[in-house]
Formats: structure tokens, C-alpha cells, sequence
């Protein structure tokens, strides 16, 4: 199963290359692999459907007990089957519906499959963590699949409600997952079944996963977004909602009712809810006139059926539920092809312009009108001996029961009354509508409709069969007061007789259908989609509300927001515990240095807090930096020290480049009294900082983690002890920053390119007669002659009194060194003072350099790569090096220590930890560049363009 799963991802990815070949017909390729998985589905479906549960697992995060777990029953088996049986079917139907020239039909057809295969295995996995993966990936397919044509708002409308609401119902299906798994004390879906647990904490779970399952499926108050959904194109209705993506969230339903049906919360909610769906939106499907809405509320109308029929935690009504799911998915799905065929052939779906298409489409409306009866649920189809056994499933119960056969009754009404609707509005002549007319079709667009309408003919003929298929899930209930069985003919009963009260009852509100439009019309209040847009809007506003009342724009204020609050909550956590832990014996220092460094620091922060010029307080704040790394050094932390001063040297520098465009000396705005509050803020939290860390050390009762350190890093291969612990020990740490150091550099810097390309300037796009730029804030270019063209880049774009010749030779001959020594910190960072992000800093600096030298055109030519390629690869390099460990078995990030003796080199000690930090070190060189492009070559081009004297002074807002 596992390979099967798999490999509909791989054919997805090759999909768009087939389509690119073959056009079109590409589609009947790719049907292939659904056709293996229905004949591999078949080959099991003996000892399957006689109560062998196929089982496979492959060990996955062993840590957290996750595994490539995989389960097959009859349950699973059937909607594998639905899945890849109805899927090969509507893959055939693509090789006509679409044009060679449909724009994204390779994208199209490869998200199709992938869908296939996430929907295969989200019914096949038996591990609660990678059910939600495989949920979520058919909620992120299917938003490609109904925002296909996205050059239509609709289309992209359409999916962006789909992804939200199912979105929200999976994140809290998630949270349920959890908490049940933590609960159980195994992740194993089959496990959990056998011995449920219980308790409040369970309960919430359950109620939890049941609001993934009711969004899932479109239940109320889910349910708006499957209409919406009506924008894609007609084969995916066919297949994501009538056969798959819906179906989702009745299959977990059913997967879970054998054993949690009877918590208290389970069959309120599955009842009301479904029932209500059942019942308003059947009410809504009788005054549609396009055809595929008017099946769009029919399937949620069903859809609640379902959710009440499999959620009622009988052992008849699991065996109607199954029945009448596999019922609708061929009928519906049949219909929703007959629509698209209708489409194509007349170019509309509105039942008000079509007219005689019985005449012009005779197998088409054949199986319509099968299909219409399965629908229905008229003999001698599926969907009559589904909904017989549904009526059966209620009789003989309590109350409850039996209120909810009333609704199933009015339900079946309606559902009987849309179904004439349909037929009548596809093919009946209509008095006043001329007669439509139809292009000719090809046989491969019909056959796959075909097959499905006789598929609802040959179930119900079967039906002895499709109560074997289903019995071994239906005997996991208790039983009950009857033994039914699925059969076409049960004989006079009372079954039969709501079954005709039904029909008849819908044939009255066909035949009532104007009257009935009317009194929608008119007691109508609020459609669903409205609600959903009020919904978001009143979202939007409200956020928009927040952000206007917390987001001032000062600068001072959130800092000084973030600080109180860290005062008054560290406070408060201190209050409780007076006195607190203080040293017996502190030490102070260890050396007069320590002293004489610590009072330069303390120095440079005052003086830098009662400068009013910018330079100056900038110098001054890299002075405490400085100051830092010398303690380090003092202490003993080379490797300490030696990040910190290449870091405070990049942004140092940085500071130096904005400070271009900002005014040199701070305004005078802030009044005496806030000036104070700030004093006593600061001094406040730089004491609450100092008694906690105090106060940390003293209360320590155990031995310091720190201690274990030493023998870590020497049994993951290295020496240096900080090196180690970034890309070793706490590397999934060091992920997460890279993963946020990426995103910042991305966003900051969107700030400054938010209509330019972040590309750097070549000198080749350069014109060959362009001047040099001019000394900044003049207006007319020197009247010295430019320098002939030589290896300086300088030469050519600067002009002589912008140029220090000789800081730029040293730049260029400088340039090589600095990038081997930045190599050197990374391959030795696990025996000596460096690591991938000293290296990166430090050919970061080199690039540095080479800008301050030559300008914008030199960092370019020093810069090949752009800056977003190197963020790109070092976050995947990384992440690649995080996930080796998964695949061969193993725990993420796991280093591995290789010796080898080589004819060169000699002895070689590397740890394949070496791969993350070279993640860093390329990631650390995009963000310094990036920064470089953004505040340094973009700003250079910005005052070139404004030639204005005052341009030095202008601030960036």
C-alpha cells in the first residue's frame, strides 16, 4: 500500500511533461494507475471483505510513535475502490472535456492524481498523524483544482472559501487527533478502535475531529463552500464532490462511530446537524436552475443523510450509511458527467434555455434518467435498496429515532422532487423555449457516464453481494433488535411505504415548482455564501480595528509595551516566591579586566542613550557589542567571541548604510516626562533581567545540562563544543532560526523592493558610453575624464573622486582570502572556533568589502548568485540534511561521524552534520547580501535617480 500511495505522487509529478507530449489523450495514460490500484483492490477483496484486514508499516518518527501505518478493511477497501474506480473513469472523461490548448491542463491533470493518491491514502492509513497529513494535502489539491481557471474571480473566490473553511475545520480536527493520541497512548487509528478510551479530555477530542469531518463535508454551518465549489471545471465535481474529497468526512465518521458512538456529544451532533443539512439544503435545490448547482445542493443535502445515517452507531444503520455512500457516489457522479456532456454539447447548464435534448442526446438522457432514479431511490437501483435499509434502520427505535425518520422521510421528498427537476430541466421540451441544439459528441466523453449509470442498475441488482462487501464493518456495532440485510426486494412493509410517501410527495413539489420557487423567494433571508462573506468581512474589520488601535507606529511604544509586559510578568511570577534564591558567595569577577571592560560597556551605553546624533550613537552601541565579545574572550569563549564580533561588524555596517538616508542628529520631540518613563523602564528591566539570571543560577538544584555537553559533542565527532550544539544537539533550534533569519531577510527587504526586481545591477547591462556617477548630490557630472577601462569595475562607474584605488585592489586581492578563511570556520567548525554561520558572516563580510570599495556593479561582480537562490538552497540543504535521517529509519538531523584515509588529504574526520552547517553558511551569505542589495545597491540607486542635494537626508518611510 505503501508503494501504491506513493506512486501516484510520482506520476503527478510527470503528468505535465505527458500532457506536453500527448496533449489531451495524456489523460487516458495516467488512467492506468487508478486502473492498477481497482485490479490490485480486486485481487484483495475476498479475504478483505471475510474480516482480513490487510496491515503494512514502515517506521516513520519513531520518537513520537508516528509510522507509515497503513490498514486496509472492507470499509477502506470500498472507498478504495470508489477513489480509483470512479477516478479512472473521470481521467477518461478529461481526454475529451478539455482542449489540447486549455491553459494549465499538465498542472491540472498532475494535481488530479495526486489528489487520487492523497484520498487513497487518507482512507487507507491507520496512524492518526498521517491521516491528517494526507487530510490536508486533498483540502491544498483541491483549492488548485476548483481555483484552475483562475483568470475568473469565481474560480479563485470559489477555492480560497474551500480552503478556509476546510482549513479551520482541519486545524481543529488536529488538535482532536492529539489529544486522543496522547489520550490512548497510540497514535494507531486500529489500536484506539479495538480499546477506546474515555474521560472529558476524550470527549473534547472527539467533538473536536467531528468538526474536521463536518467541515469536510459541508455540513451546516460548513456547508456553503461546496456550492461556491461549482466554479471548477465539471470533472472535478464529478470526482472531488460526489466520490472523493466530500466522502472524507463521512468516512471518518463511520471510521470512528464503532467506537465512540455512544459519548454523550457524538449523536446530537451528527444528528442535528446532518438533519438540518438534509432538509434546507434538499429545500434549496428545488428553485436552482443551473443544472450543476441544482446537483451541488443535492450532494449536501445527501451529504447530511450520510453524516446521520453513519453517525447513528447501529449496526443496520452502518450497513444502510455504506450502502447509500457507494449510491451516491455513482449516481452523483454520473450526473455531474451528464452535466459537462450536456455543456459541451449545448453551451449552457441553465434548465431555462435547454429544451427537447431528450430527442438530440438519447443515451445521455438514458442515463440521466438511470441515475435521476438511483437518486431517487426508485427500483430497481442502488439508491433504492440503500434507502430502504435507511428507513429499516430507524423503525422499531425510541423517540429520538423515530423523529429522525420523519426528517429522512422529508428529506427523501425533497431529494424525489430535484431529481424530476434535473431531468425535466436537462432534456424535456419546455412551451416557449426553442429547441436546443446539440454538437456532436464523442464516444469517450459519454462511456465513462455510461458505465457509471449502469453501475447504479447492476449494484442494485447485486445487492446480496454488496451486503457481503459491507457486513464485516457493520458487525463491529453491537446488534440490534433486527438481522437485516441489504436485498432489492424486502416485500410489503413499512419501508416500502415511506419509500412511495416520499416519491409522491416529491412529485407533488415538482409539479408545484413555481409556487414552490415563489415561496422560497420570498421567505429567503440570507443566503450561505452571504454569511460567509459577512463573516470574513467582519473579520477583516476587526482586525483592521485592532491593528488601527495597537499598531501606532512608534516605535517606542512597542518596545516599551513589550518590556512592561516582561517586567509585569516576571514580577508577578516573583511576587509568589520572595525571598528569592541569591548566591552565597558571588563572584563578581574573575580578572581586573572583566572590570575595566564591563564599566567601558556600561559607559558607551550611557553616553550612546544622551547623544542626539545618529553616527555617534550608532559607534557607541557597536562599542557595546564589542565590549561583549571581549568578555567572551576574558572568559574563555573564543568561538563566543568570535561570532559575535563578525556580527556586530555586519551590522554596524548596516546601520552605517541606512544612516545614508535618515537625518544626522535625532528631533527633539520627546517631552521630559515620557523621557523619564523610558529612563525608568530601562533601568527596570535591565534589573529584572540581572535578578533573574541571578536568581536562575542560584536556585539550580541538579547538575547544569551544560555539563553533558562536552561528552555530546565528542560522541557526535567533534571538539568544539558551541559548533557542535548548533548543527548537533539543539540543530532542530538552529532550523527554526535559519527558517525565521530567511523569512525576515525576505520581508524587510520586500519593504525596500516593493516594485523593483531584488536583482543587483550587472556591469553588461550597463551602456557602454554611460558616465560614471557623479559624487553624491551633485547635479552635473565631473569634468574629470572617466578612467580607461580596465579590471576595476570602478573605473567604469564611479567617478574618480568616489574612488580610493587602492582600498579597492586590496578589496579585489583581498577577496579570495577572506572566502577560504570563511571555509575554513565551516569545515572546521566542529574542532575549532567557527561553523557555518561564522563562515557565512564572514564571506558576507568579504562581500561587504567589496561594495564598500566599488559600489553597487562590484558587489554584483563578486555576487554571481542572487541573494533569494541562496536563501532558497540553504534552507533546503538544511532541510534536506534534516529529513536524510528520516529516511533511512532513523531520527531527524541524526549526525553520523566518517573517518577516512585519503591519498591526498591524509586523514579525514568529517560528521555529516557538516551538510546542515553548509545550509547555514549559504543561507547566512543570502542574507547578507540580500541586506547589501536592499539598504546598500537600491539605495545608491535612489539617490543617483533623485540628483537632489538633500537627498542624503531624506528618511525612508
Amino acid at each position: 500500500m505503501i508503494l501504491s500511495v506513493a506512486s501516484y505522487f510520482v506520476v503527478a509529478a510527470i503528468a505535465p511533461w505527458l500532457v506536453r507530449r500527448l496533449g489531451r489523450n495524456a489523460f487516458v495514460v495516467l488512467a492506468a494507475l487508478p486502473v492498477a490500484t481497482t485490479g490490485w483492490a480486486l485481487a484483495q477483496a475476498g479475504p478483505v471483505f471475510d474480516g482480513h484486514a490487510l496491515v503494512e508499516s514502515r517506521a516513520w518518527i519513531p520518537q513520537q510513535g508516528v509510522a507509515l501505518a497503513f490498514r486496509c478493511d472492507a470499509l477502506a477497501l470500498l472507498m478504495v475502490f470508489l477513489a480509483a474506480g470512479v477516478g479512472v473513469l473521470v481521467l477518461v472523461y478529461c481526454a475529451r472535456y478539455f482542449d489540447d490548448d486549455e491553459p494549465g491542463l499538465g498542472a491540472f491533470a498532475g494535481v488530479l492524481v495526486a489528489f487520487a493518491g492523497a484520498m487513497i491514502g487518507l482512507v487507507t492509513t491507520d496512524d492518526l498523524i498521517l491521516l491528517y497529513v494526507f487530510w490536508e494535502l486533498t483540502t491544498v489539491f483541491s483549492y488548485l483544482l476548483i481555483g484552475h481557471r483562475s483568470e475568473h474571480r469565481g474560480s479563485r473566490r470559489a477555492a480560497m472559501q474551500a480552503l478556509t473553511i476546510t482549513t479551520f475545520g482541519g486545524l481543529a480536527m488536529l488538535v482532536g487527533l492529539i489529544l486522543l493520541g496522547e489520550r490512548a497512548g497510540t497514535y494507531r487509528l486500529s489500536e484506539i478502535l479495538a480499546d477506546p478510551p474515555g474521560g472529558t479530555l476524550v470527549t473534547t477530542s472527539i467533538v473536536l475531529i467531528l468538526v474536521g469531518a463536518l467541515a469536510k463535508s459541508a455540513i451546516v454551518p460548513f456547508g456553503s463552500w461546496l456550492p461556491a465549489a461549482m466554479a471548477a471545471p465539471t470533472p472535478v465535481s464529478a470526482y472531488l464532490h460526489a466520490a472523493a474529497m466530500v466522502k472524507a468526512g463521512v468516512y471518518l465518521i463511520a471510521r470512528l462511530a464503532p467506537g465512540f458512538a455512544e459519548l454523550a456529544p457524538w449523536r446530537p451532533i451528527v444528528l442535528i446537524t446532518g438533519c438540518a443539512t438534509l432538509l434546507l439544503a434538499g429545500w434549496r435545490a428545488l428553485r436552482e436552475n443551473d443544472l450543476k448547482r441544482v446537483l451541488a445542493y443535492g450532494t449536501v443535502s445527501q451529504l447530511g443523510l450520510l453524516t446521520v445515517v453513519t453517525g447513528a452507531g447501529t449496526r443496520d444503520a452502518a450497513l444502510a450509511g455504506i450502502a447509500i455512500l457507494v449510491a451516491h457516489a455513482l449516481f452523483k457522479a454520473c450526473l455531474f458527467l451528464v452535466v459537462g456532456i450536456i455543456d459541451h454539447g449545448a453551451g449552457t447548464r441553465d434548465l431555462r434555455r435547454l429544451s427537447g435534448l431528450a430527442r438530440a442526446m438519447p443515451v445521455t438522457c438514458l442515463v440521466a434518467v438511470v441515475a435521476a432514479l438511483s437518486m431517487a431511490g426508485l427500483p430497481p437501483t442502488a439508491g433504492f435498496v440503500a434507502k430502504e435499509a435507511v428507513y429499516e434502520a430507524f423503525l422499531h427505535r425510541g423517540r429520538a429515532d423515530t423523529v429522525v425518520l420523519g426528517v429522512l422521510v422529508a428529506g427523501s421528498a425533497l431529494t424525489a422532487g430535484y431529481s424530476l427537476r434535473f431531468v425535466w430541466g436537462a432534456f424535456a421540451r419546455k412551451h416557449g423555449v426553442p429547441t436546443t441544439t446539440c454538437a456532436p459528441l464523442g464516444g469517450l466523453l459519454l462511456a465513462p457516464a455510461l458505465l457509471l449509470g449502469a453501475s447504479c442498475l447492476g449494484l442494485g441488482l447485486a445487492a446480496p453481494a454488496l451486503d457481503h462487501w459491507i457486513s464485516s464493518y457493520a458487525d463491529l456495532f453491537p446488534p440490534g433488535g433486527t438481522d437485516y440485510h441489504l436485498a432489492l426486494w424486502h416485500g410489503p412493509g413499512i419501508a416500502l411505504n415511506l419509500s412511495t410517501a416520499a416519491v409522491c410527495l416529491g412529485i407533488v413539489l415538482f409539479l408545484a415548482r413555481e409556487p414552490v420557487v415563489r415561496v422560497q423567494l420570498a421567505t429567503a433571508r440570507v443566503e450561505p455564501s452571504r454569511l460567509y462573506d459577512l463573516l470574513v468581512r467582519g473579520v477583516d474589520r476587526g482586525a483592521l480595528q485592532l491593528t488601527g488601535t495597537t499598531q501606532r507606529g512608534s516605535m517606542p511604544v512597542y518596545v516599551g509595551v513589550i518590556l512592561l509586559s516582561l517586567i509585569a510578568i516576571t514580577a508577578a511570577a516573583a511576587l509568589g516566591r520572595l525571598p528569592l534564591p541569591f548566591p552565597d558567595t558571588p563572584r563578581w569577577w574573575d580578572s581586573a579586566a572583566q572590570v575595566v571592560v564591563a564599566l567601558l560597556v556600561v559607559a558607551a551605553a550611557l553616553i550612546a542613550a544622551g547623544t542626539r546624533g545618529r553616527l555617534p550613537t550608532v559607534l557607541l552601541v557597536g562599542v557595546t557589542g564589542y565590549g561583549c565579545a571581549t568578555l567572551f574572550v576574558l572568559q574563555g569563549a573564543p568561538d563566543l567571541a568570535l561570532t559575535q564580533g563578525l556580527v556586530e561588524t555586519v551590522s554596524l555596517v548596516v546601520f552605517l548604510l541606512v544612516l545614508r538616508r535618515l537625518p544626522s542628529r535625532f528631533r527633539n520631540t520627546t517631552r521630559p516626562v515620557r523621557r523619564a518613563v523610558h529612563i525608568v523602564i530601562a533601568v527596570l528591566t535591565g534589573g529584572v533581567l540581572a535578578s533573574v539570571a541571578v536568581s536562575a543560577f542560584a536556585a539550580r538544584t541538579r547538575p547544569p545540562v551544560s555539563e553533558a555537553f562536552a561528552a555530546a559533542a565528542k560522541e557526535a565527532g567533534g571538539k568544539e563544543i558551541v559548533s557542535v550544539l548548533l548543527v548537533d544537539i539543539r540543530a532542530w533550534d538552529t532550523m527554526g532560526e535559519i527558517a525565521v533569519l530567511a523569512v525576515a531577510a525576505i520581508g524587510v527587504t520586500s519593504l525596500i523592493f516593493v516594485r523593483r526586481t531584488r536583482e543587483l545591477p550587472r556591469l553588461a547591462d550597463r551602456a557602454p558610453d554611460a558616465p560614471p556617477l557623479p559624487v553624491d548630490g551633485d547635479d552635473a557630472h565631473p569634468s574629470h575624464e572617466p578612467e580607461p577601462a580596465g579590471r576595476l569595475v570602478a573605473a567604469r562607474t564611479l567617478a574618480p573622486e568616489r574612488r580610493t584605488v587602492l582600498f579597492e585592489v586590496v578589496a579585489r586581492v583581498a577577496f579570495p582570502t577572506v572566502l577560504i578563511l570563511s571555509l575554513y570556520f565551516l569545515f572546521s567548525g566542529h574542532s575549532t572556533p567557527g561553523g557555518g554561520f561564522a563562515g557565512g558572516i564572514t564571506a558576507g563580510l568579504a562581500l561587504l568589502v567589496r561594495y564598500l570599495a566599488g559600489g553597487r556593479y562590484e558587489l554584483a561582480e563578486a555576487a554571481p548568485l542572487p541573494a533569494g537562490r541562496l536563501l532558497g538552497t540553504g534552507l533546503v540543504v538544511a532541510a534536506g540534511a534534516a529529513l536524510v535521517g528520516l529516511i533511512v529509519g532513523g531520527a531527524p538531523l541524526r549526525s553520523t561521524v566518517l573517518d577516512a584515509d585519503l591519498p591526498v588529504f591524509g586523514g579525514v574526520h568529517i560528521a555529516t552534520s557538516v551538510f546542515f552547517d553548509i545550509g547555514v553558511y549559504l543561507l547566512v551569505i543570502g542574507l547578507v547580501q540580500d541586506v547589501l542589495s536592499a539598504l546598500g545597491a537600491e539605495l545608491d540607486r535612489r539617490i543617483e535617480q533623485t540628483r537632489d542635494p538633500d537627498a542624503e537626508r531624506t528618511v525612508i518611510v
